[in-house]
């Protein structure tokens, strides 16, 4: 499959530089994301952090991408789109490499909070990095093609992160803590490095790329002198118009998504009493199934488009905390990711390239800055109400409100969307 990949021989000339580079940019980030991200929690939990203090992990983040992604947003759409993503990539990822010394520096607590502040630190660069490789997705893949891209991509993502997660299980079983996790941090921002590296080659297509529309021209008079200067910088025409809706719908879409991530390790660890390498082989198993998925993922969206793939993905995500709540020992947790890799492939597959197109060609930047924000306002809230609503009802009722948000989400999708 790999091989039949990297040939393309089914890609007209002109994109395949373009694809590979995509597919490898995706291949390192899985080395990254079965690594360091994929145990950041875990690691957390192991120090003693609370629920509240790993979802700060996420929410530290996501302020301040509320905060200047609009600006990003302008930022980026001054700026060659490429340029502009491999630089935001290059410095939101050497944050990576600050974890690694945290346990010579820091006792567990300090640790902790550094996580926090570092995290709360890349998301600077992370922002711009955010809203231009959605731009940068769509001005290097035509439309065409875009399933077929994030179908290969997830496939790719698949398969690195299989390898990668059940590498780092082995030597976290294998090495005293905390060395072990020293280890994999310095595994996933060579990941992050080499990702970063693929980035520089994906290019822009010149008949793709779209004029900026003439409302986003400067005026002569500053935004003290006119009063619809601050109306105009924040973009907010954009939310008036069909966008709004979609912005709403991904914002829940998004809550129900993330409102569980802070309560995983907690129940994992604290539950049903996971090791390292019990963790590592479920989210390989996870991510065996998301590839499974992603193989379905273009015949699909051709039968039923981006939307509907979106809807019925996220309403399969459903199970996943319905069944984890479920679930008294390790190989319920392993069939629980199985299923959850499954719709999760098809869900996260489809829901960029349905937000797309909903956005006009030539006005991309303002428009995922506005995505962002609904992002980042959906993780910062699911940081706070996961852990307020674990500790209210408990770990198992959680998981079960969670479930029923996720499947009301996908029906908002179908309907709303």
């Amino acid at each position: 499959m790999l091989s039949r990949l990297l040939r393309q021989s089914s890609v007209p000339r002109e994109y395949r530089s373009n694809f590979l580079h995509l597919y490898l940019d995706i291949g390192w980030f899985g080395i990254l994301s079965g690594s360091s991200i994929n145990f950041l929690a875990v690691y957390a939990a192991r120090l003693g952090a609370s629920a509240m203090q790993i979802g700060l992990i996420g929410a530290a983040s996501a302020a301040v991408s509320l905060l200047i992604a609009i600006p990003s947003g302008r930022w980026v759409e001054k700026r060659n789109t490429g340029q502009a993503v491999f630089w935001s990539s290059v410095v939101y990822r050497l944050g990576y490499v600050l974890w690694i010394p945290l346990p010579w520096l820091f006792g567990a607590q300090g640790q902790v909070w550094a996580l926090i502040l570092i995290n709360l630190l890349m998301a600077i660069p992370l922002t711009p990095l955010g809203v231009g490789f959605n731009a940068l997705f769509a001005e290097a893949v035509p439309s065409q093609y875009r399933a077929h891209v994030a179908g290969m991509r997830n496939i790719v993502l698949s398969v690195a992160f299989i390898a990668s997660s059940l590498l780092s299980g082995y030597i976290l079983e294998s090495v005293d803590f905390p060395t072990g996790y020293q280890i994999i941090f310095g595994i996933g921002f060579f990941g992050a490095a080499m990702s970063s590296l693929h980035l520089y080659f994906v290019r822009p297509l010149k008949k793709d790329r779209a004029s900026l529309p003439s409302d986003l021209v400067a005026e002569p008079a500053s935004p003290a002198e006119s009063p619809r200067g601050v109306t105009s910088s924040l973009r907010l025409d954009v939310l008036r118009g069909p966008f709004g809706k979609v912005a709403a719908v991904m914002l829940f879409f998004h809550l129900a998504h993330y409102i569980a991530s802070p309560i995983y390790p907690l129940f994992n660890v604290n539950v049903l009493h996971l090791n390292d390498d019990h963790i590592g082989n479920g989210t390989a198993l996870f991510y065996l199934t998301v590839l499974i998925g992603s193989t379905r993922l273009n015949r699909l969206v051709g039968r039923l488009g981006h939307r509907r793939v979106t809807g019925w993905g996220m309403i399969g995500m459903a199970m996943y905390p319905l069944l984890l709540g479920l679930s008294q020992n390790v190989w319920h947790y392993y069939g629980v990711s199985l299923v959850g890799g499954f719709t999760w492939g098809l869900a996260g597959g489809a829901y960029a390239n349905y937000l797309l197109e909903q956005i006009p060609d030539n006005d991309r930047p303002a428009h995922l800055a506005w995505y962002n924000i609904a992002l980042n306002a959906a993780v910062l809230a699911s940081s706070f109400l996961g852990p307020l609503i674990a500790d209210s009802v408990g770990l198992v009722a959680a998981l079960m409100i969670f479930g029923l948000m996720r499947a009301i989400a996908g029906m908002v999708v179908l309907r709303r969307g």
